[in-house]
């Protein structure tokens, strides 16, 4: 059984440590709730204001062997540095201040609407770390995909070819997260997670509720409401390529919950454990990701006894399904009609 890291800083860790008073932890958790890969970046605050230099080695030093009276020529090791960028994600939420007091709860009212908030700002950030590219998209920041995204370029040997050649293609990863591996981060002297703000006047006004703040309709007319911000700023580090994997080109269409038939899943992890660099190199946390037609096909496989190395397994408090001890997540963000990788 594969290793789980549980010395390494979630998302959750690391707001705890930046906001004592546990505002921004408790955002963090509601994240979490709504998608399980957040409960598996290693988050890290960058170097750099707009995200993360990163020195990776680039060569060995030469060593040979000597005899007596003969020395050995000098050598050293060679090193490269890139620069990894984050993305500002923001939203602002408005409510008019009588609807809030005339439902009951302006607390619970406005959470209702802070929450479509929080899953607005989770889907797409599960989205971009997946699909995410810097170069279409400026503003945004360089996911999975792109960096994995050929069976002929410099990560080719980390794509696995599962044989679809439609357009109902999906994808199943498998990421090595740790701080000299794969890893989220956010920019220099910044707050780590989702930061939300209550820019409104939180003065107690003669009617029992907060005052709230001046806004304006589509015809630049004020009323008084309530106005939320929320802020997270986040990127990707893939400091080591080595550590994930992909398996593309997986034919939704031929998936059964008989192994027999269409992309052997079984087949599929293994391999795909056996691509990256190493499942138990200390401080890291290694997770399978995959959409949820194929977990759907898993946990048929798993019922029908038709794949030997699945079994659910307690991580964290809950129960996960797991292949050979490594938990496999649902990502709802996962296309399922993928073009072919070629």
């Amino acid at each position: 059984m594969a290793a789980q890291g549980n010395t390494v800083a979630t998302l959750v860790d690391v707001a705890r440590q930046l906001d004592p008073d546990g505002k921004i932890a408790r955002v963090a958790e509601l994240l979490n709730q709504t998608n399980a890969v957040l409960d598996d970046i290693v988050w890290k605050e960058g170097n750099l204001p707009t995200g993360d230099r990163t020195t990776v080695r680039t060569g060995l030093p030469g060593v040979s062997f000597r005899a007596l009276n003969e020395g050995v020529p000098r050598s050293k090791s060679t090193v490269s540095q890139f620069d990894e960028g984050a993305a500002m994600l923001e939203g602002f939420s408005e409510v008019d201040r009588k609807e809030a007091i005339l439902s009951g709860n302006v607390a619970r009212y406005r959470l209702n609407e802070q929450l479509a908030f929080f899953e607005s700002m989770n889907q797409t950030m599960s989205s971009y770390l997946f699909y995410g590219n810097a170069a279409t998209t400026p503003k945004a920041f360089t996911g999975l995909a792109p960096r994995y995204a050929s069976l002929t370029g410099t990560t080719k040997d980390q794509l696995l070819d599962c044989g679809g050649t439609g357009s109902d293609n999906c994808s199943i990863w498998l990421v090595v997260w740790g701080e000299n591996s794969i890893r989220g981060i956010y920019p220099k002297g910044s707050k780590a997670g989702l930061f939300h703000e209550d820019v409104s006047d939180v003065t107690t006004a003669s009617d029992g509720f907060p005052t709230g703040t001046v806004l304006y309709d589509a015809n630049g007319n004020p009323y008084m409401g309530y106005r939320d911000h929320y802020e997270w700023n986040c990127g990707l580090s893939v400091k080591d390529w080595r550590f994930a994997a992909r398996a593309c080109n997986i034919s939704r269409a031929a998936l059964t919950k008989d192994i027999s038939t269409g992309a052997d899943l079984q087949d599929v992890f293994i391999q795909l454990s056996e691509r990256v660099q190493s499942l138990e190199m200390g401080g890291t946390k290694a997770a399978f990701y995959a959409p949820r037609v194929v977990n759907t096909m898993l946990r048929r496989q798993l019922v029908n006894k038709k794949n030997g190395f699945l079994s659910w397994e307690e991580i964290g408090g809950r129960k996960v399904m797991a292949f050979d001890g490594i938990p496999i997540r649902r990502v709802d963000a996962l296309n399922v009609s993928e073009a072919r990788v070629v």
